[in-house]
C-alpha cells in the first residue's frame, strides 16, 4: 500500500460512487476511510466498505458528529465498542465539539457524546476522529482531562484552527489532518500549522463531498482530490509529492492500526 489514503470522506453523501472510485484510482489512491456522522446509520458506513477491492481499500469509522449530538440517542460505551468488532471499522467518530452552529444549550450533549466516544477509543485502542470548530479552549481542556484517565489515539480532522490547538494536540500524541482548506487563499494560518507539524503526525483528507481544494473549488469534492491537498502540503513543507505520499500513508497505517493488518 503505497498510494495516498484519504483519511476522511463521506461516501454516503456522494451521488455516484462508481466515478468517484475510478477517479480515486486515476489519482493513485490506495484507500479511503468513510466517516460516520450518526450512530443510527453506522450500518450504512459498514455496508459501504463492501466496495473494498485489493487496489482501492475502503474502511469506515462510526460515531456521532457534534452537530447531531442533541438529536441522536447517545449509545453507551459498550454499544460503541460492539460496533467496532467488525474489522472494517478502523476508528471511532467523527465526534467532538462544534459551537459554530449552536449556542450554549448544545454544549452538554456535545461534551457527553465526545467523552463517550473517547472512552470507547480508550477501551478498543482505535483512534478517535475529532471534529472541532470554534471550540478550541474547551477542546484542549477535555483532551487534557481525558488523558489523565488514560491515553487514547486521536486525530484532529480537517484542521481549521491555529498553533495553540495544534500544539496541545501534538503534546498529547495526536495527529493532525489537512483538507482542502490548506489550499484556500485566506487560510494562511492553517498553512503555518502545516509547516510546523512533525513529519510523523501528518495526515491528508478530503472531507468530501465538502471543501473541494484549489483548483476544484466550487465542485463537489471526491476522494481523488486529496492529491491536490497533498501536493500543496508538499509545497508548503518543501518536499516532493512522492515524499508526502510516503509520509502520510505510513502515518495512516500507524494511527489506524487495522489498516496495517
Amino acid at each position: 500500500m503505497t498510494g495516498l489514503i484519504d483519511t476522511h470522506c463521506h461516501l454516503d453523501k456522494l451521488d455516484d460512487l462508481a466515478p468517484a472510485f475510478e477517479q480515486a484510482r486515476e489519482a493513485g489512491l490506495s484507500g479511503m476511510i468513510t466517516i460516520g456522522t450518526r450512530f443510527s446509520k453506522a450500518d450504512t458506513q459498514i455496508a459501504l466498505t463492501q466496495h473494498d477491492t485489493p487496489d482501492l481499500r475502503i474502511w469506515c469509522a462510526i460515531g456521532i458528529h457534534p452537530d447531531y449530538a442533541g438529536e441522536e440517542r447517545l449509545p453507551s460505551v459498550e454499544e460503541l465498542v460492539a460496533k467496532t468488532e467488525t474489522p472494517c471499522v478502523v476508528a471511532i467518530g467523527e465526534t467532538g465539539l462544534d459551537y459554530f452552529h449552536s449556542g450554549d444549550e448544545a454544549k452538554p450533549a456535545q461534551h457527553a457524546a465526545f467523552r463517550t466516544h473517547i472512552a470507547a477509543a480508550r477501551q478498543t485502542g482505535l483512534p478517535v476522529v475529532i471534529h472541532t470548530r470554534n471550540a478550541d479552549d474547551d477542546m484542549i481542556a477535555i483532551l487534557r482531562e481525558e488523558h489523565t484517565k488514560g491515553a487514547f489515539p486521536f486525530l484532529i480532522h480537517c484542521f481549521a484552527s491555529g498553533p495553540k490547538l495544534a500544539e496541545a494536540a501534538l503534546e498529547l500524541g495526536g495527529y493532525i489532518s489537512f483538507s482542502g482548506l490548506l489550499t484556500f487563499p485566506k487560510c494562511e494560518e492553517i498553512r503555518e500549522v502545516a509547516r510546523m507539524v512533525p513529519e510523523d503526525r501528518l495526515l491528508v483528507e478530503t472531507d468530501s463531498p465538502y471543501l473541494a481544494p484549489v483548483p476544484k473549488r466550487g465542485k463537489p469534492n471526491t476522494p481523488g482530490y486529496v492529491a491536490h491537498t497533498a501536493a500543496r502540503l508538499a509545497e508548503e513543507r518543501g518536499v516532493s509529492l512522492a515524499e508526502i505520499t510516503r509520509i502520510t500513508t505510513e502515518n495512516a497505517r500507524r494511527l489506524f492500526t487495522r489498516i496495517a493488518a
